[in-house]
Parts: C-alpha cells; sequence; structure tokens
C-alpha cells in the first residue's frame, strides 16, 4: 500500500507519504483464484499471471469492509483470462458493461477499475470482455 493511507484527522503528511502517492505498490498473484483483501485499496495494482483461466473475487461487505468510493485496480498479465466476481454472488453485486455484466473478463494486458459505490455493490471499468 502506498505510504500515507488510510489517514486521519491529525496526521501530518510528510515527504515520504506525498511521494508515495505517485507509484503502485504491486501485489503479484499467480495462482487460480485470488480473493482482495484491506491492502489491495489506494495505490496498489493487484497483477493476476497465470497461464490458465483465473478468478479476482470481491469478498462480501462483512468480510472486508471496504469505505464507499475504493478503488481496486487489477491488471490481467497471464495467458489465462482472469475473472473479476463476487465471492458471495447473491450479496455481493458486481456490475459491467461487459458481455456478462456480473462476471466481467480481462484478457491478457488488459486493466481495469472495481469501484465501490454502497455497502456490497461494485462496478467494474476498464478494459474488460
Amino acid at each position: 500500500m502506498a505510504t500515507g493511507f488510510p489517514a486521519v484527522t491529525g496526521d501530518v503528511l510528510t515527504s515520504n507519504m506525498f511521494n508515495g502517492l505517485v507509484a503502485f505498490t504491486l501485489n503479484a498473484q499467480t495462482g487460480a483464484t485470488y480473493t482482495a483483501v484491506s491492502t489491495d485499496q489506494y495505490q496498489v495494482l493487484v497483477t493476476m499471471n497465470n497461464a490458465s483461466a483465473n478468478a479476482f473475487k470481491i469478498p462480501t461487505n462483512a468480510s472486508v469492509a471496504f469505505a464507499v468510493g475504493t478503488v481496486i485496480t487489477v491488471m490481467s498479465i497471464g495467458a489465462g483470462t482472469c475473472t473479476i466476481s463476487a465471492v458471495t454472488p447473491g450479496t455481493t453485486t458486481v456490475l459491467s458493461a461487459g458481455a456478462t455484466a456480473a462476471s466481467p473478463t480481462l484478457t491478457q494486458y488488459k486493466s481495469a477499475a472495481c469501484i465501490k459505490t454502497a455497502t456490497d455493490a461494485w462496478y467494474v471499468v476498464g478494459a474488460i470482455a
């Protein structure tokens, strides 16, 4: 996570914190499935690198209480297609303009931003199929 986030009232912005705002921290994933965690927000790029089909999962708010407005950036760098979906589809809604609105996919070298808009609602925008 970029240094300086999350900040709270009374925090003093240092040069290290400020300089950390311009760079992404990489969270390199190589497995078949990865579920987002609280440290994936802000200036983090989650890379999905697998030669086979793989999945990036968004947890329920009860599991990980991301703040509304949180953005998680995902990039598929492996040859396998990455599907973005909810861990619990009946609870968490994931919507996009992709071919399947509830399960957008990323092909190699494509990225997307997952944006939390309500307690268990996320929109996925970017280079989705």
